[in-house]
């Protein structure tokens, strides 16, 4: 083999390696940096890229896929002067390899104290009570800030979330003796309003009870009257028919009209209660002659035989023995 053969293998060789030291790989969910001569030019993308042997170089290794930083615990002091224990979780995301290369030294330690700052900024400006209820808007605005500080460093924060919130041992006493003040007191609400409701369904009862009473004693006393105008009338149609038989010269009507009242007479003073004893001088054969006229006043009303000869009859007279 002589000399140029060597020189043509050595050659090739020598294409081999540059061809290997040129060519980089990069993985899927990473971006490479190029430097050349210490200087940044470009960024490699996932796949197979070219570069210059022994004058580009690889600089930064930049994952680019959402990650995950520990937020640690640390003290907050509320605005109302409440001393608590926070931590957290941070996703973010690498937008611009070569600004998060080459914008901050250490972006994962930037990051995280920036989001420890911001919550103590955050945290400190809200009440204890306040604090505890709005955890969502607490993400909100710490994601809002810390987001815009990072922005120059090509980074995204995706999300933020507080995991957990520990008051003190006391302040926790003193938070579940308020829970247990606030749930008697709306027991005792819930009472007073379930008694304030019976008391104006009873009212609302007896109420409705008086209107249907006082209704009843309305339709009773119309009943009433009704009854007495119907008992009025007939009276007046009886008392008309004995005027007008008194007026066409019957003398059983006239017997008849008497006798009645006679009798009505008697009665109110046999039932006065003053009266023990009574004692009148009544001619009974005058009250047999009325009722005995009443008698024929029947049997021509209802069809009997008139009498042939009107006897007289004479009002009964107190005076006689």
């Amino acid at each position: 083999m002589d000399g140029l053969s060597l020189t043509l293998i050595a050659l090739g060789i020598l294409a081999l390696l540059v061809l290997f030291a040129g060519a980089k790989t990069v993985p899927q969910g990473h971006n490479f940096t190029v430097e050349r001569f210490g200087k940044y030019t470009r960024t490699l993308r996932p796949g197979l890229n070219l570069i210059v042997p022994f004058i580009d170089a690889i600089g930064k290794r930049i994952n680019v896929m959402e990650q995950v930083l520990d937020v640690p615990h640390q003290e907050v002091i509320t605005r109302d002067n409440a001393s608590i224990t926070a931590n957290g979780v941070t996703f973010y995301q690498i937008l611009d390899a070569a600004a998060a290369a080459y914008e901050v030294s250490d972006l994962e330690n930037a990051i995280l104290n920036l989001t420890m700052t911001n919550i103590r900024t955050v945290m400190g400006s809200m009440d204890l009570d306040e604090l505890l209820s709005n955890r969502d808007e607490i993400n909100q605005r710490l994601l809002h800030v810390v987001d815009a500080a990072v922005s120059p460093w090509g980074v995204k924060i995706t999300r933020i979330e507080i995991k957990d919130i520990d008051p003190p041992k006391d302040l926790v006493d003193s938070m579940g003796r308020q829970m247990k003040a606030e749930r008697e007191k709306r027991a005792a609400i819930l009472e007073a309003e379930g008694r304030r409701q019976s008391a104006i369904l009873q009212a609302e009862g007896a109420k409705q009870a008086q209107v249907l009473e006082a209704e009843g004693r309305k339709e009773a006393a119309f009943r009433d009257a009704e009854a007495r105008e119907r008992s009025a009338e007939a009276e007046a149609k009886a008392t008309k028919v004995v005027s007008e038989a008194i007026a066409a010269g019957s003398v059983q009507a006239i017997n008849y009209f008497v006798a009645n009242n006679y009798i009505k007479a008697l009665e109110s003073i046999a039932k006065s209660p003053n009266q023990k004893l009574l004692m009148l001088p009544i001619e009974a054969a005058s009250v047999i002659g009325a009722i005995g006229g009443i008698a024929e006043i029947a049997k021509e009303t209802f069809g009997g035989a008139a009498p042939t000869t009107p006897r007289s009859a004479r009002p009964p007279s107190a005076g006689q023995s």
